[in-house]
């Protein structure tokens, strides 16, 4: 059994460049140190390659630009798969986590959605030790103003290859793949009031401009704009917070990762969030405001499921919104206001927070503010997030359109398993929707592409009651070690011992089978029916509400006393099994057509198949990978995909008819 104790990395932020890092060839460059590109950097790392990480500033590495919290109803999801890849963000939460708790309890725990309130310094520390006690990675301090780039091969003029980029002062970097995890960076414009300046976060310049000429005029990639924004922080000692509802964290904190069975913050050191309300004092402040307030007067899209409060209140005009107030350390003297992103001038600001309940003294720290960037449309991507045109080059994070640090991990995480395998000559892997969240996550962004920032909820998924939380180790760490590469031996046995257990405890629980009054009599005051008359096993009469798989042990402790360490995750295998075993068919139906891959060379314009006009122009502007990707563009009829089905299929048959 694998000893599960939370350690810190003991490594002191202290990095050592190699004087000759202008002259060394890598495997792979990730270009950002947000949370899409540690991951990169530290997936790549992981399946072998040699990884040089280039940041602007080392002391921004894994720092939490926004909201100092991960996790949450789809979020904590892919935090778990994050974790159950070998990941970084899972174990960082556990570590710097300040107030744990589960959302959407009420419901079922497919759709449970782990979240932790974080300490910004412990995070970020935790993020940059972790890197520098990675083996095979370098970080340098610098900036990118170029990517180099040659023609793919003579049989592809049309397509490029990356083989490194160019610093802004004009030394070169060589590498086999490169990873682009700019984030709010690329041509990244900042907003307060009627003022703008450049940068893609308070304090940090944008990206050199050579890398946007790069992506649009060289490489001809579609770019598009998009913005966000931030609260002020508030300082925590001018809040009155006897006039807000104190939300207390869970009282047993819930670890993110499957390694960990315990968080650094104790239960009882953790700290409590505070709900309050706006007021019809703030619609006045920001209907006022509204002429200065550049940022809320462009038509760039921002995000739908976290918009500005001046958003929420000219959209939504005499409704009452919530507001969070988070803590953002142990230590901390701020208060995060979650809810209140806004990009008025700081006087207005100011004026908006005290007409808040608690609020009405309050003084700023830092106001908010808006944000514009660049993103790449990520229909130009393939599956494993190389850019179609550019061998080599791989996108993550909010470059892809998305919005949220896990979003931006889980992307980071793929991108950098994938940069490191095909620079080290193995080929690229994909995600399937049907096994993982990061799978729906990433055919949602190639196939779909985005019209706003993405942000993940389990509602976007087809296959819920199979891809919980609790499971991500089974459905992913297995595969993680077998095939691509990326989880440690360590974590990979742990797996395989969970799996095991589980497996052994469903099929002793399978094999015992009593009448409905026998197990009334040895379980005790339970739901079962006293008319029912059919005989149960223990996978069945666990399934019941108030039958846990402490009370089995214990009326059966000679059969079950072995498995109480697996008691919650047992509880909910048999609670879905009977939705898993209907969800089966389905998936191998997905998964066969995502398995017929489509030829990027293919002519939709003049396919000799019935298809309109519309499904061609269709097909042609997005040029799906697979058949089942196909399905899921909005305008693609039943009809459109059995006529391509059956063309792949025969053309198929011709061409192994012609090698025999």
């Amino acid at each position: 059994m694998l000893r599960r104790i939370l350690r810190f990395p003991k490594t002191c932020f202290t990095c050592s460049i190699a004087s000759n890092v202008h002259t060394q060839h890598y495997d792979v460059i990730v270009v950002g140190g947000g949370h899409a590109g540690t991951e990169a950097v530290a997936a790549a790392s992981r399946v072998g390659a040699k990884t040089l990480l280039i940041t602007q500033k080392m002391q921004t590495i894994g720092v939490l630009s926004c909201n100092p919290s991960v996790g949450g109803v789809g979020k904590g999801h892919l935090v778990k798969e994050i974790d159950a890849l070998d990941g970084v963000m899972g174990r960082a939460g556990d570590w710097a986590g300040i107030h744990f708790s589960i959302l959407n309890r009420s419901k079922g725990p497919a759709v449970w959605g782990p979240r932790a309130q974080l300490d910004r310094q412990r995070y970020k520390d935790f993020i940059q030790s972790e890197l520098l006690s990675t083996p095979r990675v370098t970080i340098l301090e610098g900036s990118v103003q170029d990517l180099l780039l040659t023609v793919a091969g003579p049989e592809k003029p049309e397509r490029h290859k990356v083989y490194g980029i160019r610093l802004a002062h004009g030394g070169e970097i060589h590498s086999h793949s490169v990873v682009l995890t700019t984030g709010t960076f690329l041509s990244g414009a900042l907003f307060m009031g009627q003022n703008m300046s450049p940068g893609g976060r308070m304090g940090d310049p944008p990206s050199c401009a050579g890398l946007s000429n790069s992506l649009k005029e060289v490489l001809g990639l579609k770019i598009g704009r998009l913005r966000t924004g931030t609260p002020p922080r508030i300082i925590k000692n001018t809040i009155d917070f006897s006039l807000t509802v104190i939300r207390l964290p869970d009282s047993s904190p819930t670890p993110f990762s499957f390694i960990n069975t315990n968080t650094h913050c104790k239960s009882e050191e953790q700290l409590p969030c505070y709900l309050t309300f706006t007021t019809p004092g703030v619609e006045k402040v920001v209907k006022d405001s509204s002429h200065l307030n550049s940022h809320i007067q462009q038509d760039t899209k921002g995000p739908r499921y976290c918009p500005s409060i001046e958003s929420k209140v000219l959209r939504f005009p005499g409704r009452q919104h919530q507001v969070w107030l988070e803590p953002e350390g142990l230590t901390s003297d701020l208060m995060y206001p979650q809810g209140l992103s806004m990009t008025m001038s700081p006087e207005k600001q100011l004026c908006l927070i005290r007409e808040i309940p608690g609020l009405q003294r309050a003084k700023i720290h830092t106001p908010g503010y808006g944000v514009q960037y660049d993103f790449v449309c990520p229909t130009q991507l393939f599956p494993w997030l190389e850019v179609k045109s550019t061998q080599g080059l791989f996108l993550a994070g909010q470059i892809n359109g998305t919005t949220g640090y896990e979003e931006a991990a889980a992307q980071g995480l793929w991108a950098g398993v994938n940069a490191g395998r095909t620079s080290l000559s193995m080929p690229p892997l994909s995600l399937s929707r049907t096994e993982s969240y990061i799978g729906v996550l990433i055919d949602d962004l190639v196939g779909r592409g985005v019209t706003e920032p993405y942000r993940m909820f389990t509602s976007r998924a087809e296959f819920r009651t199979s891809l919980r939380p609790d499971n991500a180790d089974l459905r992913l760490t297995l595969r993680g070690f077998e095939e691509i590469g990326c989880v440690s031996e360590q974590r990979y046995n742990e797996a395989l011992r969970v799996q095991a257990g589980l497996n052994e405890a469903l099929s002793t629980l399978q094999s015992i089978s009593l009448s409905a009054a026998r197990w009334r009599d040895r379980l005790g005051v339970v739901s079962i029916s006293e008319t029912k008359s059919s005989i149960l096993n223990g996978v069945e009469v666990l399934q019941y509400k108030d039958v846990s798989f402490q009370m089995l042990a214990y009326a059966f402790p000679e059969l079950f006393g072995l498995y109480l360490e697996f008691s919650e995750r047992l509880k909910v295998e048999a609670l879905y099994r009977p939705h898993c075993d209907k969800q089966r068919r389905e998936m191998k139906r997905m998964q066969a057509e995502e398995s017929l891959s489509l030829p990027q060379d293919i002519d939709y314009l003049t396919l000799p198949v019935s298809l309109s006009q519309e499904v061609r122009e269709i097909l042609d502007a997005m040029r799906p990978s697979t058949l089942g990707a196909a399905t899921r563009l909005p305008g693609i009829t039943p009809a459109a995909i059995v006529h391509l089905f059956n063309y792949v299929h025969r053309n198929k048959h011709r061409a192994h008819g012609k090698t025999v």
